[in-house]
């Protein structure tokens, strides 16, 4: 089986429950204070991935809810005739069952924050659900979110799971992280009033990287209720990567300044303790062995040499810890590993000027 694919023994939604429980699940999603007609409203964004979306809305339209009870809005972020035509297509399919699925354009790409923010300001419900194009919802994650969400609760993060191949490359490894990640845009359900007052998601996120965790930090600043819901479940495939992936993926590392100049305690509590002090002694020492070899001094460029070329294997060998050993990934990390420290303190230092805060 493709290590990409879904994979076949995923949980589904239970089709043993009696009557009576369905019957008193139903009363529980519609709690008293959801006045609005739909329980619930699903913001996908999307960018130019079409295949992966079909994917996505394949498992959305299949929820265990009632079609009248839910709609789906998909946001594309840069409006093309592929992503178009595959919301067209469930439109009309899902209207079969009563299901309202819209297509809103974005003319971007602006980003997925700023796409989430078009679509919760679209919708018709009371309690936003978000996911993205890549995953694959289990078909009762919408029952089993609404569920969680008590009359006291403002918010929620479901279970997110990523399967991986039992000898993983550095990059799939990485993205399995998410699976462990505090409260995901991937999987989350945020009431709309809360998202009102918050104002949605800073749209100057603008890559898919810490705007979530950005998110998360100014709901616990508002003082919403946030809740943790395991049972509600969606798979997150770690999508096919190109050779070197890891080095494009350093640009993303600017908005972390943003969030630390935004959240600085929260920041150094959740997302990173100390600065990233192996990579700056690597470039030190790179720099120091370049200068020492242009200035013809062996006294400063051989040690300085031997302690980049020391480090920078540390860093190989604990990246492929764990992980498979071809050829191909063996050479892929020694090659990133030397890359990979020069462009994070870079982008680091780019993400530093851009939002005028000392960071490192």
């Amino acid at each position: 089986m493709d290590r990409h694919a879904y994979p076949a023994a995923l949980p589904q939604a239970s089709n043993n429950a009696g009557n009576l429980q369905h019957a008193a699940e139903e009363r529980r999603i519609a709690p008293s204070g959801l006045a609005l007609r739909l329980p619930v409203s699903v913001v996908v964004p999307t960018c130019g991935r079409a295949d992966l979306l079909n994917r996505c809305m394949a498992a959305l339209t299949t929820q265990s809810l009632r079609g009248a009870d839910m709609e789906i809005i998909v946001v594309d972020d840069a409006p093309s005739d592929a992503t178009r035509g595959v919301v067209g297509r469930w439109i009309m399919q899902a209207a079969q069952r009563g299901l309202p699925v819209r297509y809103v354009a974005n003319h971007g790409p602006h980003g997925p924050a700023a796409a989430r923010n078009r679509g919760w300001r679209h919708a018709r419900s009371a309690v936003i659900a978000f996911t993205d194009d890549d995953t694959v919802p289990d078909a009762s994650w919408l029952r089993h979110g609404l569920l969680a969400l008590d009359d006291d609760i403002d918010a929620l993060w479901g279970r997110i799971t990523m399967p991986l191949p039992d000898n993983p490359t550095d990059y799939e490894r990485d993205a399995s992280h998410l699976a462990t990640a505090e409260f995901v845009t991937a999987n989350c359900f945020c009431r709309k009033a809360m998202l009102e007052a918050i104002d949605g998601f800073d749209e100057q996120f603008r890559l898919a990287w810490r705007e979530d965790s950005d998110f998360h930090f100014r709901l616990l600043a508002q003082g919403a209720r946030i809740r943790h819901a395991p049972d509600a479940l969606v798979v997150h495939p770690v999508r096919p990567a190109k050779w070197g992936v890891s080095i494009s993926q350093q640009k993303k590392i600017q908005f972390d300044a943003l969030l630390y100049k935004k959240h600085p305690r929260l920041y150094r509590e959740k997302i990173r303790a100390t600065p990233r002090w192996d990579y700056y002694l690597i470039v030190a020492s790179l720099l120091a062995a370049v200068l020492g070899a242009a200035m013809g001094n062996r006294m400063l460029a051989a040690p300085a040499a031997a302690a980049w070329l020391a480090m920078t294997a540390w860093l190989c060998a604990v990246r492929l810890r764990n992980t498979t050993r071809t050829a191909a990934h063996v050479l892929e990390m020694a090659l990133t590993s030397a890359a990979i420290p020069v462009l994070a303190v870079w982008w680091r230092m780019v993400g530093a000027a851009r939002f005028r805060v000392l960071f490192l």
